[in-house]
């Protein structure tokens, strides 16, 4: 598929849809409320992304983006899909009954970046410990003991 053909596919399931093609991949950018029914269209629909490569969050201070590169492994396509999140109530639906390997992945940005995915099946810190304050990955963490400021 070309490019316009992925943004005619991807607006006919999400309307509200922008795109970026400045990179090496498509960018498409969805209201968070788009994005969970978005993402089942592109893993069962005529696009097949059966591959979730990546899955993470940027803190650009004014707000949280989640980022999600697919790929079809059978087209051979990859794409980015970024959903801009409030920094004060990070929360999106969780993709990981979609994809396995988002799972472990959206469970490292709970814990880095604070963003809840809803009706994910165990959502708890992987790495820090229970009682650890803060969110080491977002740019207004300081750490006093180690001197870390961002």
């Amino acid at each position: 598929m070309t490019n316009e053909e992925i943004k005619e596919y991807i607006s006919s399931i999400a309307p509200a849809a922008t795109f970026d093609e400045t990179g090496e991949w498509l960018n498409v950018l969805l209201e968070p409320a788009q994005l969970k029914p978005a993402m089942a269209a592109l893993r069962t629909g005529m696009m097949q992304m059966n591959y979730l490569f990546c899955l993470t969050c940027i803190d650009f201070k004014t707000h949280l983006t989640m980022v999600y590169h697919l790929s079809a492994t059978t087209h051979r396509q990859s794409i980015v899909i970024k959903s801009n999140l409030n920094r004060e109530q990070a929360v999106i639906e969780t993709v990981c009954d979609i994809w396995r390997t988002a799972e472990f992945l959206e469970r490292e940005v709970f814990e880095m970046f604070g963003v809840d995915f809803t009706n994910h099946p165990d959502l708890r810190k992987l790495i820090l410990e229970e009682d650890f304050k803060g969110y080491p990955l977002r740019k207004d963490f300081e750490d006093p003991i180690n001197m870390i400021k961002l």
